[in-house]
Parts: structure tokens; sequence; C-alpha cells
């Protein structure tokens, strides 16, 4: 509300907040934040302590639920490890959220979808920024996956036994420095490609907003010479 001139001080911000009904600021890491402001806002009679208590109650009630002071050993999650997250359930329900999330915007002549069994006897060239980089296909707010269990496009194209080549053309999503020669000679061999962009958490996350909705450096230069 202070960024966009709704107020104009923290201690205001903090009154309407509580008085709105906001509970919770999301201030880690701030050595100053709006709610540092409600015992003046409490002293100075802006809300009450009422209602500071209607405010925090839902909070804690939810800690609470959650185990958050109870022992470790009564927390059931404390014990959970690799051995249950990746269990094949789980795994299997990650893969159907996948392929049920994706969205197919344009499908010429049919082109999708690829059938492994038809992919043994094809070349494919896997290219661009995210073909092969674990490190960018996570957006903002995700978790830290393990390694051995971040299938990007090459590896996952790669087990279903197709004779694949790849070529990045630019190591990073903002594509400042690009191989042309290289993108046209893995390409130029191949009978299906696939290129791989995007943005990325190095182009844009929360309060770090693009003014257009470009394909970042040289990645749309690199999508013509693909398609050529």
């Amino acid at each position: 509300m202070l960024g966009h001139h709704y107020t104009h001080s923290f201690l205001e911000t903090a009154v309407a907040s509580v008085n709105a009904g906001c509970n919770l600021e999301l201030s880690y890491g701030l050595r100053k934040n709006v709610f540092m402001h409600i015992p003046q806002a409490l002293a100075m009679g802006n809300i009450t302590l009422q209602m500071l208590r209607d405010r925090v109650r839902p909070l804690f009630y939810t800690r609470m639920r959650l185990g958050e002071f109870d022992p470790p050993a009564m927390n059931p999650y404390s014990s959970l490890d690799l051995s249950v997250v990746q269990s094949p359930e789980h795994r299997n329900l990650s893969l159907e959220a996948a392929v049920k999330s994706f969205v197919l915007l344009k499908n010429v002549r049919g082109t999708l979808p690829l059938r492994g069994q038809d992919l043994s006897g094809q070349h494919l060239a896997v290219v661009g920024p995210f073909a092969d980089n674990p490190q960018v296909l996570f957006g903002d707010y995700a978790p830290v996956p393990e390694p051995q269990y971040i299938y990007t496009p090459r590896r996952g194209l790669e087990m279903l036994g197709a004779n694949v080549s790849f070529t990045a053309g630019c190591s990073k999503p903002r594509c400042q420095r690009y191989s042309r020669a290289e993108l046209v000679r893995v390409v130029g061999a191949a009978d299906v490609v696939l290129v791989c962009l995007g943005t990325g958490v190095d182009v844009e996350t929360e309060a770090k907003d693009r003014s257009d909705l470009s394909l970042p450096g040289h990645q749309l230069e690199l999508l013509q010479d693909a398609v050529q």
C-alpha cells in the first residue's frame, strides 16, 4: 500500500492493514517492516488490543495444527525422507500432473504427439537455453529438488531411445551471446527439432517485471534460424 501511495508511512500502513483484516506480513530478512509499528498504533489508539488478539488467533491456531510447537518425535512429517517423497506412487502422481497441465496452443498438421515407437529411427535436435539446463526450469518460489530427479527436455527424450543432438545456442535465458553456426549445424541434420525458449528467474520474478513480452536477447533469432 505504501509503494502504491495508498498510505504515506509504515504506521499508517500498519493501521490500515490490521483494520482491513490482514494478519501476516511477508517481511523475512527486512530490518524495517510495517508490522513493527503495531505497538505504536496500539498506544495511539488506532487499533485495539482485542483486534490484535482476533488477528493473531488464527495464525497460532494454524501453527499449532501444523505441529510447530510439538516435540519433533510427535510430528509425523519430521520422519519423512526421500524414500517417501520420491516413492513410485508420488513420482507417478507428479508425472500425471505434468502431463495433464500441458497447454497446446497450436498443432499444425497434427505434429504432436510424438510417439515413442516412432522415434527410434529419427534424429531429434533439442536446442535452446532451456533444453538442458536444470537451473532455469524452476520459477519464483520453487523448491530446490535433488539434481537426480530433474528431467530436462534433452534428458527425457534420450530416455526414449531417440537419437538426440543438442546445442543450447546460448547458455543463459538472457541469450546475449548466441552461437548461430552451431545451431544451424545441429538443426540441419535433424528430422524433428524441439526449440526450448523462455524467460526464467534471471529475467523476471516477483518485483522484477518486464516492460514487454518479447523473447529475451537473441532467442527470437535462435527460433527463426531453427525454423529456416
